[in-house]
């Protein structure tokens, strides 16, 4: 079993960046992560040893199911947070990665890359979304299941390679059209109560056949393949308890870091990281 306390501790270091961003050498190389969510767009750095450096993020409605919709704010939000750290660093950004649903690229890879290049940055890599958060995660023996606002991407792996990689879209906006429905309350109000932590006990009951459907779709994922345990990261898997109805309905081991949110993001930065040094070594 994976342990997530390295993960979670790098998380605590990643979510302290952003109000206090870290010092930069002059000359100092540094590498970014973008990860163009449906509720959020967050743009991560860090340095060369894979240290958080510093991290911005904002609410955008600019991707649907998995789709970049809206590509003039996409890059609009991308550039001003790019704009955001560089003030605050004091450097240029260079270098960065991107992830994308798992099969997804034909359709939307070059999007997202262009998204990326639109503020100056170097495309240097394109991730799937659940492989890109088990750079961070470790495991070698599992599934990493990334539930985003629009589609639900599950990466297995066997002996640390990716035997399996599907995506589908169920995901947080068929939770909060859920409960619009059942509260009576708008689609856009749903999306911001399911984020109280407050109302996470109410909100659990009412959603859960949707995470059943979640999890049929890990179960799917799963059935050719021994899987020991299920690691839940992405926004909607920051629902308290979701990882209990999941694995009761699994009979399988199911964990999530602290702030899976940010696994995704922060995992692409790491990706970013393991290409670069990849060319200084070839």
């Amino acid at each position: 079993m994976v342990d997530l306390k390295k993960a979670n501790d790098r998380l605590e270091e990643l979510l302290d960046c952003v109000d206090h961003p870290r010092k930069v050498r002059e000359g100092q190389r540094l590498y970014c992560g973008l990860d163009l969510g449906t509720a959020f767009i967050v743009l991560v750095v860090m340095d060369e040893d894979g240290n958080p450096v510093d991290c911005k993020y904002q609410f955008a409605s600019v991707v649907k199911d998995g789709m970049v919709v809206d590509y003039v704010g996409a890059c609009d939000i991308a550039r001003r947070l790019k704009e955001q750290i560089e003030g605050e660093l004091g450097v240029e950004l260079e270098e960065c990665a991107v992830a994308i649903p798992p099969e997804t690229e034909a359709l939307d890879g070059g999007v997202v890359k262009n998204v990326a290049e639109s503020t100056g940055l170097e495309c240097t890599a394109v991730f799937d979304e659940p492989t890109a958060a088990n750079l961070l995660i470790g495991t070698t023996d599992g599934a990493v299941v990334d539930i985003g606002g629009g589609t639900t991407g599950i990466s297995v792996f066997k002996d640390g390679k990716v035997v399996e990689c599907i995506d589908e879209s169920t995901g947080g906006t068929h939770f909060s059209l859920v409960l619009a429905g059942a509260k009576g309350m708008t689609f856009d109000d749903a999306e911001v109560y399911k984020r109280n932590p407050e109302h996470h006990r109410e909100v659990l009951p009412i959603v859960s056949p949707t995470i059943d459907k979640v999890t049929t779709i890990i179960e799917r994922a799963c059935r050719d393949y021994e899987v020991p345990e299920v690691i839940l990261v992405g926004g909607t898997a920051e629902l308290t308890g979701i990882e209990d109805r999941v694995q009761k309905r699994l009979g399988i081991e199911v964990h999530k870091p602290s702030h899976p949110m940010f696994v995704t993001p922060m995992g692409i930065a790491l990706g970013c990281v393991q290409k670069a040094r990849e060319r200084d070594d070839a």
